[in-house]
């Protein structure tokens, strides 16, 4: 057993049983994808892959047994490097963040530039991706902290934490009727064309649910990743809009006016994640501290530590 047949195994896994996807990104041949699989095969006297003819189709039984302790030691050899890395280069390095396109342009600037400051040598990847590719990237270990709306809390090989709780608003063109309705109500809302986000994305589905349980079916005419682009479209009159208030800047964004609306939808809650097990740098927990004051590395490390040792007695 070595490594390359343990990262074929897991690239196996993340490119959906593509061998020709796995040979490309590990630059090497199919037929020698299929030699390590089969000589590893061999060697624990197991098959790990279900087929038909020579295409994989998915994992047997004691393949997924397999997968997760290969998952595990390929992060704990990256984890070996990162500790060397940490008392030889303590400020040089690479920190992957991957987020949203709101996070990105909403949320983070301010410690982006105080983190820079900090760190001017450490090289920082800011990864925008969908919630789910955020998910995907914290597991495989393309990435050291994910910060996303959705889909990070409940994961199991997560460690997630509050960063900041917000709202969606509702934006108008100025001299738009809306601005008369005081309070405003989700039925005045819904009888005119609506532009928001995609499905999965800041927050879309608690708009949706709000409005399912006044017993309302809004006219949601458009939807897009980010505030950016709802916003440009709701300037140019095509309907009104539901972003979340940190997107609206009253001296950048002149055209439009946002609404008193907090009342009108649930608070949001934006999260951090790192994965279970995988090392962090000092200056990954200093990033970490500079997006929330109360998330120290003392806090997130306690988080972070295992309950059991490798022999099952309690830490």
């Amino acid at each position: 057993m070595n490594f390359q047949q343990l990262r074929i195994i897991h690239e196996t896994v993340r490119r959906s049983f593509n061998l020709t996807e796995v040979a490309n990104a590990l630059f090497t041949s199919q037929s020698g994808v299929s030699k390590h699989i089969k000589d590893l095969e061999d060697e624990l006297g197991l098959e790990l892959f279900i087929r038909k003819g020579k295409r994989l189709l998915g994992l047997t039984e004691p393949g997924q047994e397999l997968v997760h302790i290969v998952d595990r030691m390929l992060m704990d050899a990256r984890n070996i490097k990162s500790i060397a890395d940490q008392f030889s280069n303590k400020d040089h390095g690479q920190l992957t963040i991957v987020t949203t396109h709101t996070q990105a342009r909403y949320a983070l600037p301010r410690v982006v530039t105080q983190f820079k400051q900090a760190f001017p040598k450490v090289h920082l990847v800011l990864h925008q991706a969908s919630p789910a590719e955020i998910v995907t990237m914290l597991q495989d270990g393309r990435a050291e902290i994910g910060i996303a709306t959705e889909s990070l809390a409940g994961v199991p090989d997560f460690v997630s934490f509050p960063y900041y709780g917000w709202h969606h608003s509702v934006i108008v063109p100025v001299g738009h009727p809306l601005e008369s309705v005081e309070p405003l109500t989700l039925e005045a809302i819904a009888e005119h064309p609506l532009i928001t986000y995609h499905e999965g994305f800041t927050g879309r589905a608690k708009i949706d649910e709000t409005f399912a349980r006044a017993g309302l079916a809004p006219d949601i005419v458009m939807s897009a990743l980010d505030a950016d682009v709802i916003k440009a479209y709701v300037e140019l009159g095509l309907g009104i809009g539901i972003v979340a208030s940190m997107a609206y800047d009253p001296n950048r964004d002149q055209g439009l006016k946002m609404l008193a609306s907090s009342h009108l939808f649930e608070e949001n809650v934006t999260r951090i994640a790192v994965r279970r097990g995988h090392f962090l740098r000092g200056f990954a927990y200093c990033f970490i501290e500079l997006c929330s004051p109360e998330l120290t590395e003392a806090v997130v490390r306690s988080a972070l530590r295992p309950e059991k040792d490798l022999y099952g007695a309690e830490l």
